[in-house]
């Protein structure tokens, strides 16, 4: 989407159509809204990004979360499990691509929210606790990462625009994917070195695309999964959630309500993706009154947070649920 994603939004946009894509690239997703926003609103037309794996489970899953809560939420974490069969996990080497050149461009994205000048989320009730880039999850029993894709962003835009433009308490996110046991950590720490150490370098970022099977340890390729490697795989997204009760004053005391519930759904990258990117679609139009009143360029929660597009992916295999819901 970086090198070929604008002229099919700048083509929408002109002519009055609206616009999904699957982008996983926050700098491609924030550069559209800047360029698009106004003009898209103008047209009447709706550009929504980030309509595949990333990152409707993640922000249609913080959203319900909300709604099922009996009282405020505040506070969510999600941790991604993907789970293969024995032929092993397989990607192709545009998810890779896009990793390489969104962590080499890291400072662009950065002047670009200053551009946009984006009104910063106040913080309702207990600050949520940041943690390390790698931790142990006594949960899952396993070690977790920080999540590096849009998702963490996406959520951000959404609770960003649903606090200022319908005044609902945003909700603070964190994202993280399980890991597995001591030995997953050695080796993802050593091609995650070896990666960001190469990144920097126009040399590295050649070598790195050129190569995506190697340095990725066969999981990137230029051929991509298999049949059977998509058969054998599924994910699992599960939320934590916290908040305060009906009647309780989010600004004051403890969080006293939890929350957990569950995304979960086949293959993410070519099963799950066209599953929601479809859904999303037809939500755009079957469901044109419960979208916001004016077009522009939104993320999918702000987009379709009153539209049946929950429902529409729990009859398509992509399942939301309620694992418990746990007083205090």
């Amino acid at each position: 989407y970086r090198f070929f994603g604008e002229p099919v939004v700048e083509a929408c946009v002109e002519n009055g159509a609206s616009c999904i894509d699957i982008s996983g690239e926050p700098q491609f997703l924030e550069g559209m809204y800047l360029k698009y926003n106004e003009k898209a609103a103008e047209k009447g037309v709706y550009v929504v990004g980030s309509c595949g794996f990333d990152s409707i489970p993640a922000d249609m899953g913080v959203l319900y979360t909300r709604d099922k809560l009996k009282g405020t939420l505040t506070a969510v974490e999600s941790f991604l499990s993907v789970k293969s069969g024995p032929e092993g996990l397989g990607v192709h080497d545009g998810t890779w691509k896009s990793a390489v050149y969104g962590l080499a461009d890291e400072d662009n994205l950065k002047k670009l929210r200053r551009q946009i000048g984006y009104a910063p989320v106040p913080v309702v009730g207990a600050k949520l606790k940041k943690r390390g880039f790698l931790f142990y999850s006594p949960e899952f029993k396993e070690y977790c990462i920080t999540f590096m894709g849009s998702d963490g962003s996406v959520v951000k835009r959404t609770q960003r625009y649903l606090h200022t433009e319908l005044q609902h308490t945003p909700v603070q996110y964190g994202a993280y994917v399980t890991l597995g046991g001591l030995g997953s950590v050695i080796k993802l720490m050593f091609m995650g070195m070896l990666f960001l150490l190469l990144v920097k370098f126009n040399f590295g970022r050649k070598l790195l695309t050129k190569y995506p099977k190697f340095f990725s340890g066969g999981y990137f390729s230029k051929e991509g999964p298999t049949q059977k490697q998509m058969d054998g795989t599924s994910f699992t997204m599960t939320f934590f959630g916290e908040g305060y009760s009906e009647g309780q004053d989010p600004q004051k005391g403890k969080p006293n309500v939890k929350i957990c519930t569950e995304v979960k759904g086949p293959e993410p990258g070519y099963i799950a993706t066209p599953i929601a990117m479809v859904q999303a679609g037809l939500s755009l139009l079957e469901d044109a009154a419960s979208l916001p009143k004016r077009g522009g360029v939104y993320s999918p929660g702000a987009a379709f947070s009153k539209t049946k597009l929950i429902d529409r992916l729990n009859k398509r295999g992509v399942e939301f649920s309620v694992i418990s819901k746990p007083e205090v």
